[in-house]
Parts: structure tokens; C-alpha cells; sequence
């Protein structure tokens, strides 16, 4: 596998699996390649630990989770198998596929570069929360690092994930989390208080906020503006102690209240976006935070535009790494697959200062501090031949010798056995 991992990092387009044993860095035959992946073994826990420990330092680590899908339609057999959507795939004409789905943990830089850092990957099962399974990351990453705790990181999630829930689940950690939300979705303040003369039941929810409706919009309760070269003016809202009417929860279908949980609903909007003509859109964001936190509005908008750096980690997973390219039978083997893609993109990262740009005739000229992870593998063959592979030589194929009391007689020739048949035959004949 160390071996695997050393071709996929220094050949050209991965074409295929037995393609990478070609490279004079995979030193073994093309079969084991997919032998790899279905007798390897990857020690998970020890490699999440690891990534953790390569972290940069940052005041406040921004993380961000995103869900990518491995279609695998053709797989009848293979187990595990779930629906899922995929923007670009489409079954019977709607955009529902079948395959492996996997949630990425990634730490993001306030920059302008492209780069993240993975720190986990977790296979989703079948009808499994992808909410619920962001939360068992985000735990499992402040065990492995007790100091990001100290830090209060914040977590950046896409349309689609549960706010609610995700509040529920991290409520005891230090946690920050930022989700978009739809630009149609309805808010409630806190409701007035209770009137000593009044009867039946209290309020529970105040005044509505609606987000397409600005005269439902009270006065901003912090409001940030600012200038950016890519995204040009920058305008901020925010609005404290603000919550969604839930409609399920961990307790749904028992007659105990639907939990409420405050949070800050935030309306982003810039004047342009990079590298795009059309009109930018509204951004609606909903943070929630350790109790007595305040929300940084720089931090929360410049944190969420770097969100899709991970859309390039994907992007360029699959279509330099190719991360979904092998086709294994079993899920185990696409999990050993996924580890090591992991584990090469990293060894990029952590590379990008030590090699110098190796750009190609038509492409610009980058300064070392952006240099592109594609640019960076072009030049790590050169980092491999200096740092080494932990990979052990493989072993030459010899005969077995065994000892004499062990040897077996030599067969009789085939070419013998129908002449002592035919022989046989013909004398019983004549005696007869």
C-alpha cells in the first residue's frame, strides 16, 4: 500500500489502478494493486490521529464538512449501497444515484489558496443522518485534539444539513457551528414575558422573522461592512436570540415540547463574485455557539466563503487523484482506497514549501505561497528521493525446496497410461 501511495503521488493521470505499477516508484507487478485493497489494512483511528496532529495553527481553526458521493449504479452485489443525490447524475431522469457516500472533515485557511485539510472521512450506511454523522466526527476530532477545544473552533456546513439537530448534538462542546439556511425559511424571537393575570398556556414563540419579507426584519442587532479585493463591498446582518419551529426531534411522538434552540440568523451579501459574471445572491447563515459566545461577523462571513475550497479538494480528488475511479467489490476496499487518497493529498500540503513551481508552457507563473496541489505533484517525485519510502522492498519469488523425506514420487506420464490400458484389454480379450 506504501507503494501504491508512492505512484499515485508522482505519476501522471491515474488512469487506472494497475496503471500506477508502471511507475518506477510502484516496484511490484500490477496484481497488486487491487490486492492491496482487499487484503491491506488501515488502521483508521491511528491516521485520523495523525492528520489531527498536522493541523496549522490557528487562533480560531475553521472547519467545514461536506458529503461526496462514489457512484457505484453497476454494483448490484455490492453491499452497503445507498441513494443519494448527485447534481450531475441522473437515474430514470432524476438526479438520485446509488453508491457509497462519504462525509469529509476538512480544516480550511482564511487565504486565498485552494488548500484544506482533511482530518477524517466517514463512510455513511444506509439511511444514516448525515447530520447525526457530522456530529460523531466533530466529537471525535475534540477527543483526539483537546487543545482546538480551548480555541472554539467553528464548524461550516452547506444547505442541507440539520441546524437543529446539529445545535442538539454539540450543545455540551465548544463548539461554533454556521449552516446556510433556505432564503424562504421563517424565524421566531424570544416570546414576551408572561402576564402575572394571564391564563393558559404560555407562549412559546414571539415575533415571526421571515427572510424573503424585510418588513418582518427588526433593526439589526450588529451590522458589519467592509472591502474585499475578490468579493468587493461586504455587508453583514446579524440578529441575536433568534430560533426555527422544529418539527422532529429525539423525543418525536411523545407529548413532551419540541426543544428551542437560539441561535444568530445572519444576512450576507457582497458586491461580486470571483471569476463569476452573474449577480450574487443573498446569503442566509444560522450560527449557534457555546453559551456566552459572541459571533465574530468578519470571522463568520470570510469563514463561509472558504467553505468551498472543499468543493476543489473534491474536485481534485477525482479528477487527478481519482479518487472514484477503482471499481472494488466490497466497501472496506473503497475505505482503504479513500484513506490513502487522504493520506496522499496531505503529504501535498505539507510539501507545498519545499518544491519550487514547475508550471507548464501555457500556464502563469505562481508565487510559492499559491502554488496549486497539482503543481506540487508534478514536482514530489524530487521530495521522495530525498525524504525516502517507508515501503519494504518487495521479496523475490523462489522456489520451494522441501526436504527429501517430504518430496513426492514422480507422476507417471500421462502418455503411458492408454498404452498400459489398451495392453490390459487386449489380454483379457485373448484369454477369453
Amino acid at each position: 500500500m506504501f507503494d501504491l501511495t508512492d505512484a499515485l503521488l508522482a505519476a501522471g493521470p491515474v488512469i487506472s489502478l494497475p496503471y500506477l505499477s508502471l511507475d518506477g516508484l510502484h516496484r511490484r507487478g500490477h496484481g497488486s494493486t487491487y490486492a492491496a485493497l482487499a487484503e491491506g489494512y488501515v488502521d483508521a483511528e491511528k491516521v485520523r490521529e495523525l492528520l489531527a496532529a498536522s493541523l496549522p495553527g490557528a487562533s480560531c481553526p475553521v472547519f467545514a464538512v461536506d458529503v461526496s458521493v462514489w457512484v457505484r449504479g453497476d454494483a448490484e452485489c455490492s453491499p452497503d449501497r445507498g441513494y443519494y443525490y448527485h447534481p450531475s447524475k441522473h437515474s430514470a431522469g432524476q438526479p438520485i444515484v446509488a453508491g457509497w457516500a462519504y462525509s469529509w472533515l476538512a480544516g480550511l485557511e482564511l487565504t486565498t489558496n485552494s488548500w484544506t485539510a482533511p482530518v477524517d472521512a466517514q463512510r455513511l450506511l444506509p439511511g444514516q443522518n448525515p447530520s447525526t454523522a457530522a456530529a460523531l466526527q466533530i466529537h471525535g476530532l475534540l477527543r483526539r485534539s483537546p487543545e482546538l477545544g480551548l480555541k472554539t473552533p467553528l464548524f461550516v456546513f452547506d444547505g442541507g444539513y440539520d441546524s437543529v439537530r446539529l445545535a442538539l448534538e454539540l450543545a455540551r462542546t465548544p463548539a461554533q457551528i454556521l449552516v446556510r439556511v433556505r432564503s424562504d425559511r421563517s424565524f421566531y424571537a424570544d416570546p414576551p414575558p408572561i402576564r402575572a393575570t394571564g391564563s393558559g398556556r404560555p407562549r412559546r414563540h414571539g415575533a415571526k422573522f421571515t427572510c424573503p419579507d424585510p418588513t418582518t426584519w427588526p433593526v439589526p442587532d450588529a451590522v458589519h461592512t467592509c472591502a474585499d479585493e475578490q468579493y468587493g463591498a461586504v455587508s453583514v446582518q446579524m440578529w441575536h436570540r433568534l430560533h426555527a419551529k422544529t418539527q422532529q426531534h429525539d423525543g418525536h411522538g411523545s407529548r413532551g415540547p419540541r426543544p428551542i434552540v437560539p441561535g444568530t440568523l445572519v444576512r450576507l451579501t457582497v458586491d461580486r463574485l470571483p471569476g463569476r459574471s452573474r449577480a450574487p445572491k443573498t446569503l442566509w447563515l444560522w450560527w449557534t455557539g457555546p453559551f456566552g459566545q459572541t459571533p465574530d461577523p468578519d470571522l463568520l462571513w470570510r469563514a463561509y466563503t472558504r467553505r468551498f475550497d472543499i468543493e476543489h479538494t473534491f474536485r481534485f480528488a477525482r479528477q487527478t487523484l481519482n479518487w472514484t475511479l477503482p471499481r472494488p467489490r466490497t466497501p472496506e476496499q473503497a475505505d482503504r482506497w479513500t484513506w490513502l487518497v487522504i493520506a496522499a493529498y496531505t503529504q501535498l500540503r505539507l510539501a507545498r514549501s519545499l518544491v519550487a513551481d514547475h508550471r507548464l508552457p501555457w500556464e502563469q507563473p505562481l508565487p510559492q505561497t499559491h502554488l496549486t496541489p497539482g503543481r506540487v505533484r508534478r514536482r514530489f517525485r524530487h521530495v521522495q528521493a530525498a525524504m525516502g519510502t517507508p515501503a519494504k522492498p518487495p521479496q523475490p519469488c523462489q522456489a520451494v525446496h522441501k526436504a527429501p523425506d517430504e518430496a513426492q514420487p514422480p507422476a507417471t506420464p500421462q502418455s503411458k497410461q492408454p498404452q498400459d490400458l489398451r495392453s490390459h484389454t487386449h489380454r483379457d480379450k485373448s484369454e477369453a
